[in-house]
């Protein structure tokens, strides 16, 4: 491995002006990343054009990924607004077949998402992004047309299967184009399509109501197919936005490639990350350590997200208001989410911490679910929805950045966050089944385990965060050592090691 370099290749290449661990300078250009042998040099930027080449990158990207992902969690999400359409009675949902509904969405959704992290690269994100959305949005437009609960069931199944690959791919997809510390920002405004789905769900759900009975369809079955039609034209307009990587990335000219790309390499390695698929990535990504508290971590957020956004129409309809009104009510709370979600997330890439803001939404979460089991007056439950809606999805992108800050390796960080978000998602399965019809309208079984998860989160963080800080200092110190000692390491092992790597140091 470490090997004590001659006097003739002195020079190394340093993360910055602290750390001297790699073999040669000249060494850099031997190993090359993300296409940038097809490329001209990067050129020096200024802060300005800095600001200017992401923002012409944001505004290609962005929008249509937000558009994306709106329908999908509009899609995945709308059987709330649905069962005070009539979907319950027409269904005959009795007992907990409703409940059940739900959780045959998140068991393929959850088992399919690491292997289409996997394929991404392999099929083209310009291609295999589109192309699931395309699909899904046909299975939601046939949702509408179900007759009984076994089709249901069939379709939410189906649902589970297409949209599974979304949300891992776009977030790793984004990781290839934007440092780590720029990133949850990013995640922030494509996640917010999920906050703006729940306000445009109540929306449109008291519009659509108007066309029951049209054509013979009861309410439940235009929200299906109305949604599912405008997720099809999104998924066709998308074929011809989205583009693949940063070197083939035509909307930007080749200096533009090359400094994204030089940009990424040295992001949080002095070499650059490892391109190239190994078995060993897979071995090494379930062996590590932080893989699993991050778990912890995305289930405390994760199961309240869920579990307000498929019954707040319910828990608000539990306050007294007729049905148009509890549609109508669940806007404003997602509105506040959406503004907090983006105000969290340009706070935190500025100060390029995850953790205060993950701790943040942990205590709006605890607050509001102590404020829903109380009897509280019902003014005040409704502001107490308004701090779970807030903390799940404003806290939500640190969670998913955090992780990904602190993986190394294309393939590694790949599967490591499909691992992550699709074990993580059975949290949602769980919290598709504790607000049952019976525990209205306090609920206090679901607000009860809601609680669980937070309190979960409040472990997993304190630790995690300890442990990236003693990490992170016997680092510094070993690099001190190797330095004193003479001692360097080849390129190719920095690449092989990865986040293992001692120049390397993990986010907070």
């Amino acid at each position: 491995m470490a090997s004590t370099e001659n006097d003739a290749r002195s020079a190394s290449i340093e993360k910055n002006a602290a750390e001297s661990v790699i073999e040669d300078v000249s060494a850099k250009a031997e190993i090359a990343y993300g296409g940038e042998d097809t490329l001209p040099p990067p050129p020096d930027l200024t802060p300005e054009q800095q600001k200017a080449l992401y923002r012409k990158i944001d505004m290609r990207l962005m929008p249509i990924l937000t558009l994306m992902y709106l329908c999908s969690f509009l899609d995945r999400g709308n059987i709330g607004n649905a069962k005070l359409q009539g979907l319950v009675t027409q269904l005959d949902l009795t007992g907990n077949k409703y409940n059940i509904a739900l959780t045959m969405y998140f068991i393929p959704y959850c088992l399919f998402e690491c292997p289409a992290n996997l394929v991404l690269k392999k099929f083209r994100p310009s291609r295999w992004l589109p192309g699931i959305t395309l699909l899904w949005g046909l299975i939601m437009t046939l949702m509408g047309l179900v007759k009984n609960y076994p089709q249901l069931v069939g379709t939410r199944v189906c649902l589970g299967i297409a949209e599974a690959g979304l949300f891992p791919g776009v977030v790793y997809y984004l990781t290839l184009w934007y440092p780590r510390h720029m990133i949850q920002f990013r995640v922030g405004m494509f996640f917010g399509g999920a906050t703006l789905a729940g306000a445009f769900s109540g929306l449109l759900a008291f519009g659509i109501s108007f066309m029951s009975g049209t054509a013979g369809l009861l309410g439940w079955s235009w929200i299906f197919i109305i949604e599912g039609i405008a997720t099809v034209v999104v998924g066709v307009i998308s074929f011809f936005i989205l583009v693949d990587f940063p070197h083939t990335a035509t909307f930007l000219t080749p200096e533009e490639r090359a400094y994204v790309i030089h940009r990424k390499k040295y992001d949080n390695s002095s070499v650059g990350e490892e391109e190239h698929f190994e078995i060993r990535h897979i071995w090494e990504t379930l062996l590590d350590w932080q893989v699993y508290l991050h778990i912890l971590i995305y289930m405390s957020i994760i199961a309240p997200l869920y579990g307000i956004s498929l019954f707040l129409p319910s828990i608000i309809n539990g306050f007294g208001f007729s049905t148009p009104i509890s549609q109508l009510l669940t806007v404003p709370p997602y509105v506040f989410a959406t503004a907090t979600l983006l105000v969290w997330a340009v706070w935190s890439d500025r100060i390029k911490k995850r953790y205060p803001f993950v701790l943040a939404g942990l205590t709006f979460c605890l607050v509001g679910f102590i404020i829903n089991i109380t009897p509280a007056p019902i003014g005040v439950k409704y502001f107490g929805t308004f701090l779970i809606v807030a903390g799940s999805y404003a806290g939500f992108p640190g969670v998913v950045a955090w992780l990904g800050n602190n993986l190394a390796g294309h393939y590694k960080r790949g599967v490591g966050m499909a691992l992550h978000i699709g074990i993580g998602n059975f949290a949602g399965a769980i919290a598709s089944n504790i607000y049952r019809t019976q525990d209205g309208p306090r609920y206090i079984l679901g607000h009860g385990l809601e609680l669980m998860f937070v309190g979960i989160g409040y472990i997993a963080v304190p630790i995690t965060v300890i442990a990236y800080k003693r990490i992170n200092a016997r680092r510094a110190a070993l690099v001190r050592d190797a330095d004193e000692k003479g001692i360097r390491y080849s390129p190719e092992e920095l690449r092989r090691m990865g986040d293992r790597a001692p120049d390397f140091r993990y986010t907070l």
